[in-house]
């Protein structure tokens, strides 16, 4: 039988089971249709890979179907995914990086992007490059007469440099910072730009390491920290060390998750709103008196709208997905982007999501003054929130249809992305939103209230369906 890549092919990358659902002969295809989708033959293609066991032979698996269709590929070897992105922007290049994220060992998976780190979703031209690669996959991938060429590269040090002018931590108070790179690309990274591994200056930082071991079978916890169970050696190393604060990063380091001194984690909406203002700061001394547009998706608290608008921005509301929001980034021209997720993103960072350039903004954030971080976050975490609850349902669609009807005289109700529900009530204020994840069968939900009672009582009444 024919292989396919339907089922792998998600909104906006490429992930399955290694061996299984994911083959170099996949590779190879997709890889050729990534070149002919977008026309570059004769032109660069850079390719990274993280430090799964699978990743090496993939991304040279994508080499060879690129240098057979045309394109120069440009090998950065191991690397973070926001360093794949740095690759692509400042060479002007697509780029391909093979991570599967925070997915267990089994998985890997491709992050396509444009010259320009610009996404690539299925609305803007994944399907295209998929339904090629199937072609390939039947029929074989013919060679042009000149195939592209190969050269490799290392940007770990100008990656870094690069970071550090955009955020100066040179002059903040000293801090003691725990990180857990959780066996992932972190590891790789934070030495090099909150070190002095590339050769940078010292930072006022005290780094504590911990699983800085690359090793894609993650065998101290999965690199996922949105689980909050992937977060508790650092919340407790956090509190033994006497740390100001704790950093976690996922498998391919483009998200951040933060923990404070007491060892309770930082939402990503307060990381939002807590980096939001900076780089508003910052845009109206580079750009006085210019409209400033700052991105959130719906599922960031209230709180960050508020803290965005009172920085003087335009708040611009999205649906999840970074590819999705990298190209609302440069449909607004917006300077900056959070997701509760903790995708952060940066029009200074050609519009893409980069996790450690967040971890530099929130340090600077902390550094600048003397509250402990539970004090200074606790005034961009003004309200209370369920978090996001994944139910594995058979009938989505029919359990969505029902609670529309049960809320439909106390909610106004859009579909942006899923459904969100708000509560009429503008004084004892709530939302929720349901909607299908977009890389597993699940139906998520999250829900906001004014006051915690509420939440419960919403969250409770919504599981009647879920589980009905």
């Amino acid at each position: 039988m024919v292989p396919s890549l339907n089922a792998i092919v998600k909104t906006y990358d490429i992930r399955g089971l290694v061996g299984v659902e994911l083959t170099e002969e996949m590779v190879e295809a997709v890889a050729a249709g990534f070149v002919d989708e977008l026309e570059l033959s004769g032109l660069d293609v850079v390719v990274g890979h993280d430090m799964r066991d699978s990743s090496p032979a993939f991304a040279a698996a994508f080499a060879r179907g690129a240098r057979a269709r045309g394109g120069n590929v440009i090998s950065l070897g191991l690397c973070s995914t926001d360093q794949s992105y740095f690759a692509s922007g400042t060479l002007k290049a697509a780029s391909a990086m093979f991570t599967a994220s925070h997915n267990p060992a089994a998985y890997n998976g491709i992050k396509l992007s444009r010259a320009g780190a610009r996404g690539i979703s299925l609305d803007t031209g994944l399907a295209a490059i998929r339904d090629r690669a199937n072609a390939y996959l039947a029929s074989g991938i013919p060679s042009v007469d000149s195939e592209g060429s190969l050269r490799e590269i290392d940007t770990l040090a100008d990656y870094s440099a690069y970071l550090r002018s955009l955020v100066n931590l040179a002059a903040i108070r000293p801090l003691k910072v725990v990180v857990d790179a959780g066996n992932g690309m972190g590891g790789f990274t934070v030495p090099a730009v909150l070190g002095t591994k590339v050769g940078l200056p010292e930072l006022p930082l005290e780094i504590i390491p911990m699983y800085f071991e690359l090793d894609g079978n993650f065998p101290n916890h999965e690199a996922n920290p949105l689980d909050p169970k992937n977060l508790v050696d650092l919340q407790k190393a956090v509190v033994e060390h006497g740390a100001d604060i704790g950093l976690a990063f996922d498998g391919d380091a483009d998200r951040c998750f933060v923990i404070d001194e007491k060892g309770d984690a930082v939402t990503p909406s307060a990381v939002a709103a807590i980096v939001a203002e900076l780089e508003v700061a910052r845009e109206k001394v580079a750009n006085p008196g210019a409209p400033i547009t700052v991105l959130h998706n719906l599922l960031t608290s209230r709180a960050c709208i508020e803290a965005i608008e009172a920085s003087g921005a335009r708040a611009v509301r999205t649906r999840v997905g970074h590819s999705l929001i990298k190209d609302q980034m440069a449909a607004e021209d917006a300077i900056f982007g959070g997701e509760h997720s903790a995708h952060y993103y940066f029009k200074a960072f050609w519009g893409a999501d980069n996790g450690m350039l967040a971890a530099l903004h929130v340090l600077s954030a902390l550094g600048s003054q003397q509250k402990p971080l539970s004090e200074f976050a606790a005034k961009y975490d003004p309200y209370f929130a369920s978090g996001e609850i994944n139910h594995r349902v058979s009938d989505a669609k029919a359990i969505i249809t029902s609670v529309e009807q049960a809320f439909a005289n106390r909610a106004d109700m859009d579909r942006l992305d899923g459904v969100t529900f708000n509560s009429k009530d503008t004084d004892d204020w709530w939302w929720f939103n349901l909607r299908t994840s977009n890389t597993e069968p699940l139906l998520r939900f999250n829900c906001e209230a004014k006051n915690p009672e509420t939440v419960i009582s919403i969250t409770r009444e919504v599981e009647t369906f879920i589980k009905s």
